[in-house]
């Protein structure tokens, strides 16, 4: 794991909506410390750096060193909030990380070798089922991503957890089963050929050939009635 990136924090005295809104002017994000035994501590963070850092798309499963006004805490976020409709954050928990603290995070996958896979060559899809994958682990161990190789995988094949070469300390959240974290599928549905839909077009069935014969019948009697008043209005 690479060393822990340091963000800059400060005290933050005043609660509530009030005081957030206040903190938000000054280009912050109010925040909250809290674990390792202790009372939470409510703080603020530069906005920018944690925008920068939520982009990166593992902000939660990676370790930060907070210097809140000069005392130094090792931490790592927990949760963020955004805002409704702008989507960008307005608040975040961070947890004091102890001497061999152990937690959970979401670790990413990354597939690789899609060109060696006869079965997406052959047109099948890859179906990822776990874009993350959840493990438990001390954390100055946090994994930055796991690879899966897609080499030889025909359609119908999967990629089960198991398969996956997992670091020493690190152990999936989920250890019931072997769960699936993708699978080669097929097309799950085929266009129909031209060919298939021109005959259908031109060769219909019992149905559709009375349909003609019922219009013709309808026009030759329409032809008729005309003569039949004629006929009956000279006999007036």
């Amino acid at each position: 794991m690479a060393e822990a990136m340091e963000l800059k924090a400060w005290a933050r005295p005043r609660t509530g909506k009030g005081g957030s809104r206040s903190v938000r002017r000054e280009g912050r994000i109010p925040s909250v410390l809290y674990g390792d035994k202790k009372e939470p501590q409510t703080i603020a963070v530069d906005y920018r750096a944690i925008d920068q850092q939520v982009h990166t798309g593992h902000f939660r499963s990676t370790v930060f060193v907070l210097d809140i006004e000069g005392t130094k805490t090792r931490v790592i976020p927990r949760d963020v909030q955004f805002d409704p409709v702008r989507d960008f954050p307005i608040h975040v928990d961070f947890l004091r990380l102890s001497k061999d603290a152990l937690v959970t995070v979401d670790v990413p996958v990354r597939f690789l070798n899609e060109a060696a896979s006869p079965g997406l060559k052959r047109g099948g899809v890859l179906n990822i089922v776990r874009h993350e994958i959840p493990v438990r682990c001390p954390a100055d161990s946090i994994p930055d991503h796991f690879d899966v190789d897609l080499t030889g995988l025909e359609i119908g094949d999967s990629v089960h957890i198991s398969a996956i070469a997992l670091p020493e300390n690190v152990r999936p959240t989920i250890s019931e089963r072997d769960f699936t974290v993708a699978t080669i599928v097929g097309r799950t549905a085929e266009e129909p050929e031209p060919s298939a839909v021109a005959a259908e077009a031109v060769v219909p069935g019992a149905e559709g050939e009375a349909v003609p014969e019922a219009a013709a019948a309808e026009a030759s009697e329409d032809k008729e009635k005309p003569k039949e008043r004629e006929k009956e209005k000279k006999k007036d």
